[in-house]
């Protein structure tokens, strides 16, 4: 058994020991005129890919709007070498003379890759996203 209640960014999850009865560890941890709930362990997702943007609505389900801008600083930070890379390969070609038109192609490309998350409607469409 878990103790679940909302805190304004997301879900806080309270896993009791067991030393203490779940009614006097919700008492002593939850903050005072929090409402809670305890919960069953396979009601707390496995996955934690989106934990920052789990709610409880009767459950716990991800909120895709959350989950979208997780996903967006996620693949910001996955591209950021890449692009790196490709400043130094536009450097490279320009110092030789070589065409840079498939270097620039490339780097629209990593720009353009947080727009893919907007129409994506499910979580696993999400985290399948990398910026390769």
């Amino acid at each position: 058994m878990k103790i679940i209640y909302a805190t304004g960014t997301g879900i806080a999850i309270i896993h009791p020991t067991g030393q203490l009865s779940i009614e006097k560890v919700a008492e002593k941890d939850v903050p005072a005129g929090v409402s809670f709930r305890i919960v069953d362990d396979d009601e707390v997702p496995i996955d934690r890919t989106f934990r920052n943007a789990w709610e409880d609505n009767g459950g716990i389900k991800v909120n895709m709007p959350k989950a979208k801008d997780l996903t967006k600083d996620r693949l910001r930070v996955e591209r950021k070498p890449l692009l790196e890379a490709q400043d130094v390969a536009f450097q490279r070609a320009l110092e030789t003379g070589a065409d840079t038109s498939e270097i620039v192609k490339e780097k629209q490309r990593l720009r353009d890759i947080t727009k893919q998350v907007d129409g994506i409607t499910s979580p696993d469409e999400l985290k399948a996203l990398e910026a390769k």
